[in-house]
């Protein structure tokens, strides 16, 4: 090998991404003097460096919107989320003429859990119910918590008989639970309250949600005047 012959310049040397970035550019190595194919190669490494560090920040961007739209405890959107996408749901409805519905759900005595197990055991509790409620659903649907142990469900194209039924499903889905925090004695068996509201035209987001919450709340009166 010639003193001068810089051993990157072969290009069976570099790795597939920098020949096919040089392919990509029309280069010929072979036909380039040293100190330009070194010009060349050091381009093409550059060139990669700034898109491997574009696809990291593309990440990292996805991951920072991810958890803003993504509850702190529960694997479900936040509210802020949650009515983002229920006044995107409405603007499709109101287009295409569909259906629309949401569930609000609110966990029963959930104060009692707290108190008598420990706040920690409370978030297992809200954990496994998101968990549920994500579980029992259409992939299409959407959930999210609202807040302390308020959950919130969009089914779009779904009718109120249906979305009553699938209240019923979740009630049971949820009552079926049976947790075993770590650190607390004995097994929790929550229970939540569903209520119904399906979209009319010219209700807003904070309409059609505060009427199933409406609801929930009739719903759980009735719980508790039934109660032992």
């Amino acid at each position: 090998m010639a003193d001068d012959q810089d051993p990157l310049s072969d290009i069976n040397g570099l790795s597939e991404e920098r020949r096919a970035l040089i392919r990509a550019l029309g280069v010929d190595l072979e036909k380039l003097d040293p100190r330009t194919r070194a010009a060349v190669e050091a381009f093409s490494e550059e060139v990669l460096f700034l898109r491997e560090a574009v696809a990291e920040l593309k990440q990292s961007l996805a991951d920072a919107e991810a958890l803003a739209d993504h509850d702190a405890l529960c694997p479900v959107f936040n509210r802020r989320a949650f009515e983002r996408e229920l006044r995107r749901e409405i603007a499709l409805a109101e287009r295409y003429g569909s259906p629309l519905c949401v569930i609000f759900a609110d966990l029963n005595r959930f104060k009692a859990v707290n108190d008598a197990h420990g706040h920690a055991a409370g978030d297992a509790v809200l954990v496994s119910v998101a968990g549920a409620l994500e579980s029992n659903v259409r992939e299409s649907d959407i959930v999210g918590r609202l807040g302390g142990d308020e959950f919130g469900l969009i089914l779009p194209h779904a009718s109120r008989p249906d979305c009553e039924a699938k209240a019923r499903e979740l009630a049971a889905a949820v009552h079926a639970l049976k947790i075993e925090p770590d650190g607390s004695d004995g097994v929790i068996q929550p229970s939540a309250s569903f209520g119904v509201a399906a979209w009319r035209r010219g209700q807003t987001a904070q309409d059609v949600l505060a009427a199933a919450d409406e609801a929930m709340f009739a719903r759980k009166t009735q719980v508790r005047q039934h109660a032992p």
